[in-house]
C-alpha cells in the first residue's frame, strides 16, 4: 500500500513541475520531399522549384489605365514540368506601338585598281529602304499589327577592265541597274517579359508578307544596247526571334533575326519588248543570315 502511494506523488510531482508544451501533441510538420514518380504516374506537374512558388512577390499587382494587373502573366503549361519561368507584364493590353526602320548606303569608285588584275574601275552605288510598322496589343504582351518595306537600289558602272593573262581578260562599260521592291505583310508578335523593371523584353513575330518588284538592266552587246526588265512577285510565311529594349518610358530599340522562311517567287522578264520567258520558285530554309538582321525604333502610346 505504501508502495502505491509514493508511486502516485511522484506521479503528481512530475506533472507540476514539467512544462505543459514539453508534452504537447506533435506538431505536423510539412514533408517538402516531393515524389516526382508518384506525381508523374497521377498525371500532375512536377515542380522543379518549389520555393518559388511560394514568393509573395508572385502576388504583385500595377495599376494600367485604371485597373489592376498582375505584374506576372498567367501562363498555361502543357509539359510534366514547371520550371518556374514567368512571362514578366512587358506592353499591357490596349497600347499602340509605331515603329520605323529606314537604312541608307552609298558606294563609288574613280580609276580604282587591284594588283593587276581589275583597272579603272569606276562604279557608283546607292541603296536605301524604308520599313514603317504599326501594331496593336489586344492581349497582355501580345499584338498584332501591319508593316510595309520599300527597297531601292541605283549601281552605274562607267568603265573597268579585267585582265588575268591572253585567256581570261575583257572590259566593261555603259552597265546601269536599277531595281525597286515593294511588300506589306501581317504580322503577330508575342513577348516575354525578362523583369519587373518592364525594360527588357524577347519577342517572337510570325510575318505573312506579300511583295512585288521590278528591275531594269542595261548594257551594250556587240555595240547593241540590251535593255532587260523583269517584274517579280513573292509570298513568304517568316519566323524572326528578336530584342527588344526600352530606352525611354515609351520608346524602344529593337533588332530582329531572320531564321526561318518558307518563300514562294515567281519572276518574268523580257529584253527590248520580246518576252523571254517565266521562272517560278519556292522553298524553305532554317538558318542565321547575317545579312537578315533589323534594327528599328519604336514608339509606344
Amino acid at each position: 500500500m505504501h508502495r502505491i502511494i509514493h508511486i502516485l506523488l511522484l506521479a503528481t510531482l512530475f506533472c507540476t513541475f514539467v512544462p505543459s508544451d514539453a508534452v504537447s501533441a506533435p506538431r505536423n510538420v510539412p514533408d517538402d520531399s516531393i515524389n516526382p514518380f508518384e506525381l508523374f504516374a497521377r498525371g500532375e506537374k512536377i515542380p522543379l522549384d518549389s520555393t518559388a512558388l511560394n514568393d509573395p512577390a508572385l502576388d504583385e499587382t500595377v495599376i494600367v489605365g485604371g485597373d489592376t494587373v498582375s505584374i506576372i502573366l498567367p501562363q498555361k503549361n502543357y509539359g510534366r514540368y514547371d520550371r518556374g519561368l514567368f512571362n514578366y507584364l512587358f506592353v499591357p493590353k490596349g497600347q499602340w506601338s509605331f515603329g520605323l526602320m529606314a537604312s541608307y548606303g552609298e558606294f563609288g569608285t574613280s580609276d580604282f585598281q587591284m594588283l593587276s588584275i581589275l583597272n579603272d574601275l569606276n562604279v557608283k552605288v546607292k541603296a536605301y529602304s524604308l520599313q514603317p510598322s504599326f501594331s496593336y496589343f489586344f492581349s497582355n504582351n501580345q499584338s498584332v499589327g501591319v508593316n510595309f518595306n520599300y527597297t531601292r537600289m541605283l549601281c552605274d558602272l562607267h568603265g573597268m577592265q579585267f585582265d588575268m593573262g591572253d585567256d581570261l581578260s575583257f572590259s566593261l562599260s555603259d552597265v546601269s541597274y536599277y531595281s525597286q521592291t515593294y511588300s506589306s505583310a501581317i504580322a503577330y508578335r508575342n513577348y516575354v517579359g525578362l523583369g519587373r523593371d518592364r525594360r527588357f523584353g524577347v519577342f517572337n513575330e510570325v510575318e505573312l508578307e506579300f511583295g512585288a518588284g521590278s528591275s531594269r538592266f542595261q548594257r551594250y552587246y556587240n555595240g547593241e544596247l540590251r535593255d532587260t526588265r523583269t517584274n517579280t512577285m513573292t509570298a513568304s510565311l517568316n519566323f524572326s526571334p528578336g530584342l527588344t529594349v526600352f530606352i525611354m518610358d515609351y520608346v524602344s530599340f529593337n533588332i530582329s533575326f531572320g531564321v526561318f522562311g518558307i518563300k514562294m517567287h515567281r519572276e518574268k522578264q523580257l529584253t527590248n519588248g520580246v518576252d523571254e520567258g517565266t521562272r517560278f520558285s519556292s522553298g524553305a530554309n532554317f538558318r542565321f543570315n547575317i545579312f537578315n538582321i533589323n534594327f528599328g525604333m519604336a514608339v509606344y502610346i
